[in-house]
């Protein structure tokens, strides 16, 4: 299926959509899309605020496993797919303005690296967060490792990472992953009233003091990207992901032998 996103100018806010149908799977190249988005942005001086939104009832299920471009192509010429998708993943962290993102449904491994790397979460009733990688063999990744504790603290996000339990919205408020939650009909009127809330400050000064929120997030994510990549390249050689990628395609429980 075809990947694409677009971007919709709405006054100081722009509203950048991805779709890749049906499960909104990431990719390498969707990535790199939305990242080079996020930066031309940056260089729109009418833009103030990004609204991160996307197609379908999923937000995001996740990295694809399997499609060429995804993380599960072979290497070619010595190319890493995975260092090459977390390159794209860095560059989403060094984008400037501050990004609301709109979560209709569920938000899960990489997607949820996706909307954990907005500054602000407004969910749906319908969504739904999971850091799944347990559950295939895997261990975190899209920096997640850094990102996720931040947000929720240290023994939520062990927790979330050690079950691989999917959390719903109202959870999902109590620990602050979320900012609020609304019924699915007024998700985007809820997402945008934020970024236009956003977007009434002055323009210079909303870039200045996000940077220093900000300050070492983006080095400290590649940091902690690079030490998640090592650990899944080891886990990628064993029985036990082979059997976790094949248990979710196959839509059943997973029979994993510690190899």
């Amino acid at each position: 299926m075809s990947e694409s996103v677009s971007v919709e100018i709405r006054g100081p806010v722009a509203e950048l959509t991805f779709s890749h149908p049906p499960n909104n799977h990431v990719s390498t190249d969707l990535l790199r899309e939305i990242a080079d988005h996020l930066h031309a942005l940056d260089a729109e001086a009418s833009v103030r605020v990004v609204l991160l939104a996307s197609e379908g009832r999923v937000f995001c299920g996740g990295a694809d496993l399997v499609a060429p471009g995804g993380l599960g192509e072979a290497r070619t010429s010595g190319a890493d797919p995975t260092r090459r998708f977390y390159d794209q993943a860095i560059r989403m962290f060094g984008s400037a303005k501050p990004i609301v993102a709109a979560i209709q449904g569920a938000a899960v491994g990489a997607g949820l690296g996706i909307a954990v790397a907005a500054d602000f979460r407004i969910a749906s009733t319908e969504a739904r967060f999971a850091a799944n990688f347990v559950k295939l063999g895997f261990h975190p990744g899209f920096g997640l490792s850094h990102t996720l504790p931040a947000l929720i603290g240290a023994q939520n996000a062990r927790l979330m990472f050690l079950t691989g339990r999917r959390i719903k919205a109202d959870e999902a408020l109590r620990l602050g992953l979320v900012d609020s939650v609304v019924a699915p009909e007024d998700l985007t009127d809820a997402a945008r009233a934020l970024a236009d809330e956003i977007a009434q400050n002055a323009p210079l000064a909303l870039i200045s003091t996000r940077r220093t929120l900000n300050a070492g997030r983006q080095a400290a994510v590649e940091a902690t990207l690079l030490r998640e990549h090592a650990e899944q390249t080891a886990l990628k050689l064993t029985a036990d992901y082979a059997e976790g990628v094949a248990s979710v395609f196959e839509r059943r429980p997973a029979r994993f032998r510690g190899a």
